[in-house]
């Protein structure tokens, strides 16, 4: 039983969280991504499983599509205890709990592999520690891919490329500096906003993976792809800290299978949905590029780092960890 907290603040916005008590049989869980995207899939089975392996003393209602509000105020819910349960990317999350921030530092991990053989090892145990103790206990992790850049004016395939142009990046320090280090101009704004910006020249280009920038209709107002993979950011099931820890070992055991369940059926169906993705723009005419070197685009990062490292010097161990892992 779990007392729930009558009100808080997210930014600007006051949030309303239902007062009383709440029994563990009815959790509620958020998700931004749209019905048939591979997450929207696999948080499905996982409410499936999880009623499932705990014989029907825990159910979890999803609420898909971002009906529940945008993925900060549902981070600051599961975090309060309003909402159990959230599907959230990690880029979000790093202004909250540093450890999380290291998946965000461009080219980090060398590729998606790479990236789960550091979560399911000590690198991924000391980012899920780091982020229960502000509230958010990863149970496990699911793929986003790898972002690359997108615009609507020519191939980048140098830093020089990115220069003087306007990028839509995520709320995070690491995004913009990222950009600035290559001499565009960072343009922090909510997800819904990307396809009209770009469409009005608001902004110039943005950054995202295959499914997102296919499902979005990115493509048909940014028809320049370029395979940088700066960032490959995993997603996780998160639930409240204080939730978990006050059920029983049995129940926390079925809770954390039910969720490595359903992260490898979410692995494999986001596999699928990139491949698909990918066909679908190159056949709609988008002009798909790989970027011969990325040595100067990575050694442009250097400030980047040193930065992170100057507000968080005792995360450097994590972050050399991460990099010398094979």
């Amino acid at each position: 039983m779990f007392n729930k907290i009558t009100k808080s603040l997210v930014g600007a916005v006051a949030l309303t969280v239902i007062s009383g008590v709440a029994s563990a049989d009815n959790w509620r869980g958020w998700n931004i991504h749209v019905e048939g995207y591979p997450n929207t899939i696999a948080m499905d089975r996982f409410a499936e499983l999880l009623s499932e392996k705990t014989d029907g003393e825990i159910t979890l209602q999803m609420f898909h599509g971002g009906t529940l509000g945008s993925q900060p105020d549902a981070v600051e819910q599961v975090r309060l205890g309003g909402l159990e349960v959230g599907n959230f990317n990690l880029g979000p999350i790093g202004p909250i709990a540093a450890s999380a921030n290291v998946v965000s530092l461009p080219f980090v991990f060398k590729d998606v592999p790479h990236m789960f053989r550091v979560l399911d090892s000590e690198g991924g145990q000391a980012i899920a520690e780091g982020m229960a103790e502000k509230g958010l206990l990863p149970l496990a992790w699911y793929d986003a891919g790898a972002r690359s850049f997108y615009n609507g004016g020519k191939p980048i395939n140098t830093p020089a490329d990115v220069v003087g142009m306007k990028v839509r990046v995520m709320n995070n320090d690491l995004f913009t500096g990222m950009i600035a280090e290559l001499g565009g101009n960072p343009s922090p704004m909510a997800f819904a906003e990307v396809y009209q910006a770009l469409k009005t020249g608001v902004v110039d280009g943005a950054e995202n993976n295959w499914p997102s920038y296919e499902s979005t209709g990115h493509y048909e107002v940014a028809g320049y792809y370029s395979l940088s993979q700066h960032l490959i950011i995993p997603e996780c099931i998160c639930i409240n800290t204080d939730v978990y820890n006050a059920l029983s070992p049995e129940m926390q055991a079925a809770v954390t299978e039910a969720a490595k369940e359903s992260a490898l059926m979410q692995r494999d169906l986001w596999a699928e949905r990139e491949a698909v993705s990918r066909t679908a723009v190159e056949d709609a005419g988008v002009v798909v590029n790989e970027i011969a070197d990325k040595a100067p685009f990575q050694e442009a990062m250097a400030p980047v780092y040193e930065a992170y490292f100057e507000t968080n010097p005792d995360l450097r161990p994590l972050v050399e960890l991460i990099q010398a892992t094979e």
